[in-house]
């Protein structure tokens, strides 16, 4: 971090193309004192984009083949197994309760409890 030699201010750096390189220039947004950085930096490509459906994942088909969920003892309304996994999900309102999921761990049927 440096400041400017006139004011005092912290210098912010910004970035300054030039062909195939990049310069970073200090510059005091107050004075407008400018400096050379002590860098010189080569551009580099950048990180893709990613669409919104690679980022937002709700337990997908990969996810429900791994058994990592809580059990509970609860009796499948398809089956009638008495075994199922469990999670809760907070599908209203911040002031109202939870919704509480089970999945059998037989047949696999998702069915829900509002608490």
């Amino acid at each position: 971090m440096e400041f400017c030699p006139k004011c005092g201010m912290r210098l912010t750096p910004t970035r300054k193309e030039r062909k195939s390189k990049t310069a970073i220039i200090l510059s005091c947004p107050k004075c407008g004192h400018k400096k050379r950085g002590a860098k010189t930096v080569v551009a580099t490509s950048k990180v893709p984009d990613h669409r919104p459906q690679e980022r937002v994942v709700v337990i997908g088909k990969e996810e429900q083949k791994l058994r990592t969920l809580p059990t509970a003892r609860a009796e499948c309304p398809k089956c009638g197994n008495m075994l199922a996994y469990v999670w809760q999900v907070q599908t209203r309102g911040s002031d109202e309760s939870s919704t509480q999921f089970f999945r059998c761990t037989k047949c696999d049927y998702t069915y829900r409890e509002y608490s």
